[in-house]
């Protein structure tokens, strides 16, 4: 009890101190998995919500395949963008692998199947209530995927959310295609498996807290939005018909 008491508090002198080694692999992890979250979030989002809308031969099978990927281990992904990106994979030339570059592959192909299948059942429950409406007026499936998209805008904030902590928590991918190189791509997680297994306890510690206050903090910004929302919702409602026209 007595080691994790110091190794507690010298966690939080290092989390309120300047420490450029712990700040930097801080900034690096955010880094990372905001653009992957940026990349993968853009196209989950667009290609479900049409795959809510969308009826086509074989869409059991994609939406099989689709959940599938949901419980891919990381390592899996790893692996394979290690080997596309090795020297004798087919994008070897690019020379991306141990870089930036490499991890925000591979934690966007984590992301991609949580935002596209999170969202693909957030629009066909929405189709489900008002699609009616809008295939009336003639809409095709790909407006009418994007209206719906729009319409739950606030809903699929919860597939950001997701999203990033999928993104941010991951450690087997990044660490196979990122090799945990100091001050390159070392990123928390990777971090906290390293010294942990060294026995730097504090350092592993204030990575820790700092990952879940990071997650804390987006998930109490996304709540005050969506009460906000409803709230003013709620106002609107309240409104007699001629001054909402």
């Amino acid at each position: 009890m007595s080691t994790l008491t110091e190794s507690a508090a010298t966690e939080l002198q290092l989390t309120f101190s300047a420490d450029p080694a712990l700040w930097t692999i801080v900034g690096r992890s955010l880094s990372v998995s905001a653009t992957a979250c940026l990349l993968a979030c853009g196209a989950g989002l667009v290609l479900g919500a049409w795959l809510g809308v969308a009826r086509f031969a074989g869409r059991g099978a994609v939406l099989a395949v689709l959940n599938t990927l949901l419980a891919v281990p990381s390592v899996v992904v790893g692996l394979v963008v290690y080997l596309l990106l090795s020297r004798s994979g087919p994008f070897g030339s690019w020379g991306w692998l141990f870089s930036f570059k490499a991890m925000v592959l591979a934690q966007a192909l984590l992301v991609l199947p949580v935002a596209t299948a999170l969202t693909r059942q957030m629009v066909e429950d929405a189709d489900r209530a008002h699609g009616e409406q809008l295939r009336s007026l003639g809409a095709s499936p790909l407006l009418r995927s994007l209206l719906l998209a729009w319409d739950e805008r606030y809903a699929l904030l919860t597939v950001l959310l997701a999203s990033f902590g999928r993104a941010i928590s991951e450690v087997g991918a990044v660490m196979i295609v990122g090799g945990n190189i100091d001050g390159f791509t070392r990123v928390m997680t990777t971090a906290i498996a390293l010294e942990t297994s060294k026995g730097d306890l504090p350092l592993a510690l204030a990575l820790g807290m700092i990952l879940l206050a990071v997650v804390l903090a987006l998930n109490v910004v996304i709540a005050l939005l969506r009460r906000w929302r409803e709230r003013v919702d709620g106002s609107a409602a309240d409104l007699p018909v001629g001054v909402t026209a």
